[in-house]
């Protein structure tokens, strides 16, 4: 009976070895594990941040650069306030524009960096001002149709 206790043991310790490995793992592939250290704050306001939560990609030219590390209603603005990472080195201008963009029809959310052409550079801390939130496909699909019938005549 002594040879099945120190058994069931080791096999425990193996599976909680394991177990937190792979935790630390999904904790650092997500971006929502420690190394702040290479990394910096920005804030966004955005109108509508539908489909952005917590660890969603923030993406310059289609390579991740960082997360979305919070994500509040500001009581005030009724705004979606954002605060993001940025990767340490990749130094935005602040006329830089955020916006809510997705994959595909069915593919995930993201946020993108579209850099702008200022000489002077976003903090960490700062906020970017240019902002665009998520479009609503429902929203487009009835202005297309609502906007069919009007061809300019025969």
């Amino acid at each position: 009976m002594a040879e099945n206790s120190s058994t069931e043991v080791l096999v425990g310790g193996a599976v909680l070895a394991l177990a937190i490995g792979f935790f630390v793992y999904a904790g650092n592939a997500t971006g929502l594990g420690g190394g702040a250290a290479d990394h910096y704050d920005l804030t966004a306001s955005f109108r509508s941040a539908e489909g952005v939560s917590l660890g969603t990609d923030v993406r310059m030219a289609g390579v991740k650069v960082g997360s979305v590390t919070g994500l509040d209603l500001n009581p005030q603005t009724f705004r979606a306030d954002v605060t993001f990472t940025v990767k340490n080195g990749i130094e935005l201008p602040d006329d830089s524009t955020i916006m809510v963009s997705s994959e595909g029809l069915l593919g995930g959310t993201f946020v993108e960096v579209v850099p702008g052409g200022s000489p002077f550079n976003l903090a960490a801390g700062d906020e970017v001002l240019d902002t665009q939130g998520a479009v609503s496909l429902v929203t487009l699909l009835l202005k297309f149709f609502a906007g069919s019938g009007e061809d300019g005549g025969t």
